[in-house]
């Protein structure tokens, strides 16, 4: 994922690049192995380099995803605790958050918990809105923008197991791709397996 992004940002530059994989297809490692979450920037230090970028980051994705048709939900999440003696760590939490600049952050009492989660049992939590998760393989695939590696990692992908149908008919990543005869077959393929076996 980080070699695709800084390939694109140094090909947009007007820079000849070229990646070399170490494995069959790019995004085979950590980037395919990851939780997808989209961090808030809550965990980090006051301050820190980290703090900042994941903030700025965060925004700059949801952007992305959203121009882009990359399949991502901001679902939020909740930081609990489970009694009175947490609560000076969880306003704390709040506290950092605002400092690194997230600034959507609810606080919520047990009662207010139960209404979003009737199965968490809690005396206090943090609500964060703006934590979510993103689809990491079709954003690598955003990176690519070469039809045939494109098209190669679509093959691939279909080769090693299921793959959601609607999802990738909805999404507009592999527009430039659906004249080509190949991606045509292989989306065929998909719908197929989609419609005939049960995962």
């Amino acid at each position: 994922m980080i070699g695709l992004a800084v390939a694109r940002a140094l090909a947009a530059r007007g820079r000849e690049v070229l990646v070399l994989e170490a494995a069959t297809s790019f995004g085979q490692g950590i980037s395919s192995r990851n939780s997808e979450v989209i961090h808030a920037g809550i965990h980090y230090p006051r301050g820190s380099l980290k703090a900042g970028l994941c903030v700025r980051g965060r925004r700059l994705l949801y952007r992305y995803c959203e121009s882009r048709g990359i399949s991502h939900r901001r679902c939020g999440k909740l930081i609990v605790a489970t009694s009175v003696e947490q609560h000076d760590v969880l306003l704390a939490l709040q506290r950092q958050g605002i400092d690194n600049d997230v600034q959507d952050l609810v606080l919520l009492d047990a009662e207010q918990t139960l209404r979003l989660e009737p199965e968490l049992h809690c005396t206090l939590a943090l609500l964060s809105p703006s934590t979510g998760i993103v689809d990491s393989h079709a954003f690598m695939l955003s990176l690519l923008d070469a039809k045939p590696e494109a098209l190669d990692w679509l093959e691939n992908a279909v080769n090693r197991g299921f793959i959601n149908y609607p999802a990738l008919e909805r999404t507009q990543l592999l527009d430039n791709l659906r004249g080509e005869e190949r991606f045509k077959k292989l989306m065929e393929r998909v719908k197929y397996e989609w419609e005939h076996f049960e995962i």
